[in-house]
């Protein structure tokens, strides 16, 4: 099978819609929510989970619809993934932390995606396509175990007499884990997926994900982040205590083999994940990028792409660069979702996408931010929040330096033990 460099037409028209959206309802707010963090309105929300339904996009989460095909008609490869790769560009260049508010399963509902069963993905991703909006969270990291996932701490014991699952610990850093747990009248059931251990002596392969359902008692947000970038989108600290759940919202196998299958399907998510947190980083940088370009049009200097390279100036050079840098990174991430759509493992493309992606849109920002000096640092334009916008990117899902640890040991034929 061959990578097609030209977009499928459904991603084309896609795209042309949501671009609509970002320029219109997007762009316009994003320095009142970046200046007002985590007041979001219902309003806009609504507005979003409308808008992503009439342009076609869907909801922002994996879907497990079988579509039934015309028999006489040739059969249309996969896209799910590189759809949800271009909604994610747009939408993060319109405003990433808008991006993240937007109704959608997100990593909830792409580890329920990863390691779920038929009837467990039936059941809670059907939720994305309801006509409500609706969120999912994935809670992970602890204040002791941020990349180091074996240190997690968070216990899930089951109760035989109930045939529940009992679960006590304390998460940290969950995006968008306040709207994906609230329950609200205005939004659909959303869940939260909670890493815990079901037997710490068997260190990795006790790690199991269990799907808690917005309003379970004994789950409690203790503390809503308040952030360098991002500002609009909800970053949460959950305390579980006694928290109960049905002995099939488990996903994947209760039993603890001495393999480390259970994990490595968990973090089977991540594979799938990364490269679309890589194009939320491609679309903030080429939003700096565009941004950079307009200012210094302003000042009537444009790029002469025709000349050699010894006869442009610096800032023509430098701005060359970084097109060539986004470009590159874009399409590392359409390798990489292209290979998950394919169902080939891509564990060394995602991370190398995330990689490229983190590196990327920090050095393009910061170089628009000085190209353009004072303008660039004050807030008369875009360029500084981008610029704190772009960050984040190189640190959720798996930091720059984990991920540089998993393609070199994909390369390099290393364990994790072998190689840290």
């Amino acid at each position: 099978m061959s990578i097609e460099f030209e977009s499928p037409k459904p991603v084309e028209n896609m795209r042309f819609m949501l671009q609509t959206v970002a320029d219109n309802m997007m762009r316009p707010h994003t320095r009142h929510f970046d200046e007002h963090e985590h007041e979001i309105p219902f309003s806009y929300i609504e507005f979003m989970h409308s808008a992503m339904k009439a342009t076609g996009a869907g909801s922002l989460a994996p879907s497990d619809e079988k579509k039934e095909e015309d028999p006489n008609k040739p059969k249309r490869p996969p896209i799910g993934y590189q759809l949800l790769a271009n909604q994610i560009e747009i939408l993060s260049w319109g405003d990433v932390g808008m991006y993240l508010v937007t109704p959608g399963g997100g990593l909830g509902a792409a580890a329920v995606q990863a390691a779920g069963s038929p009837e467990q993905r039936a059941k809670f991703l059907a939720r994305f396509a309801g006509e409500k909006p609706t969120f999912a969270a994935m809670c992970m990291t602890e204040p002791q175990a941020g990349s180091d996932t074996s240190a997690i701490r968070t216990r899930a014991v089951l109760d035989e007499k109930t045939n529940e699952w009992v679960i006590n610990g304390e998460k940290i850093f969950v995006t968008g884990g306040e709207k994906s747990f609230i329950e609200r009248e205005q939004f659909g059931k959303g869940f939260i997926v909670v890493w815990a251990s079901i037997d710490p002596s068997a260190g990795r392969a006790g790690m199991r994900s269990f799907v808690v359902e917005a309003g379970t008692p004994g789950v409690t947000i203790t503390k809503l982040e308040h952030k360098m970038g991002i500002r609009v989108s909800d970053t949460a600290a959950i305390s579980l205590s006694d928290v109960r759940v049905p002995f099939e919202n488990l996903l994947g196998s209760p039993t603890v083999e001495k393999t480390t299958t259970g994990f490595k399907g968990a973090m089977a998510t991540f594979d799938a994940t990364r490269p679309l947190v890589a194009a939320s980083g491609v679309g903030v940088a080429r939003a700096a990028l565009e941004e950079l370009k307009k200012l210094l049009a302003e000042q009537g200097i444009t790029i002469r792409y025709n000349l050699p390279r010894q006869k442009l100036t610096s800032i023509e050079k430098d701005v060359i660069d970084m097109e060539i840098m986004v470009r590159s990174a874009w399409l590392m991430v359409m390798k990489a979702v292209w290979m998950a759509d394919n169902k080939q493992p891509n564990a060394l493309e995602s991370s190398m996408s995330k990689v490229r992606a983190g590196d990327i849109v920090t050095r393009v920002s910061q170089k628009a931010v000085e190209i353009m000096g004072p303008l660039g640092y004050s807030r008369e334009c875009l360029l500084e929040k981008l610029f704190r916008d772009a960050k984040i990117t190189d640190i959720y899902e798996g930091t720059g330096q984990i991920n540089r640890l998993v393609v070199a040991r994909q390369i390099l034929g290393y364990s994790g033990s072998e190689l840290r």
